[in-house]
């Protein structure tokens, strides 16, 4: 084959090798909306159920906010209540809200709906209710998506409506993650200390992503 030839092929290949890395960076995750700065005296509340409270971790310190507290260098606020459903935490979300007034929200709830088969509709209107509530007083919304209580599935499909509709950051990956991974499990619906970091790491990551933590 003449060098000309070869010359021609190999430029060919270069340029289907770069379209192809370009397409596939355009089809990835998109990119989570943007957050607020938080400052070295802003506080995180992380507000939830038992994955909040640090349920399966041998010590509070091994909690996911404790954990995330040490990585952004911020005071994060464990305010999780074991086997509170999302009803319950509408309720009680505005007294959390005044007492600790964050500058960031983050929002893991859903899990207990899902083992109690409460109408998912329902669910997500709770959801959507204390982001606005969160939001209505200034204060930014992450939420953190929990997967669906069976063998074969993924998170629940609101999370991603209500992230989209409202536009706020959703974290879809890391629990359906640490939960299919016996190594990261205290028992079936919890996670153990390795689960909890990994979640506080994966959260670190978008709050980096977003703008939130320089």
């Amino acid at each position: 084959m003449p060098a000309a030839s070869g010359s021609w092929l190999r430029a060919g290949s270069f340029l289907l090798v770069a379209s192809l890395c370009l397409w596939l960076a355009a089809c990835g995750d998109p990119k989570q909306p943007p957050l607020p700065r938080i400052g070295p005296d802003d506080v995180v509340l992380a507000f939830g159920d038992s994955i909040t409270h640090g349920v399966g971790a041998p010590s509070d310190s091994q909690s996911y906010p404790e954990v995330l507290s040490e990585l952004i260098g911020r005071r994060v606020v464990r305010d999780g209540v074991p086997g509170e459903v999302t009803a319950q935490s509408l309720e009680r979300l505005p007294a959390s809200l005044d007492e600790y007034q964050p500058k960031l929200l983050l929002l893991c709830l859903g899990g207990n709906d899902m083992l109690r088969d409460l109408d998912p509709a329902d669910t997500e209107s709770n959801l959507r209710e204390m982001v606005k509530l969160a939001r209505d007083r200034g204060v930014a919304v992450v939420l953190i998506a929990v997967p669906e209580p069976r063998l074969i599935g993924g998170v629940a499909e609101f999370y991603r409506r209500v992230a989209d509709d409202l536009d706020v950051p959703v974290e879809e990956r890391v629990l359906l993650d640490v939960l299919r991974d016996r190594n990261y499990k205290s028992d079936p619906i919890h996670p153990n200390a390795q689960g909890y970091r990994k979640m506080a790491g994966a959260l670190a990551d978008l709050l980096h992503g977003a703008g939130a933590i320089p």
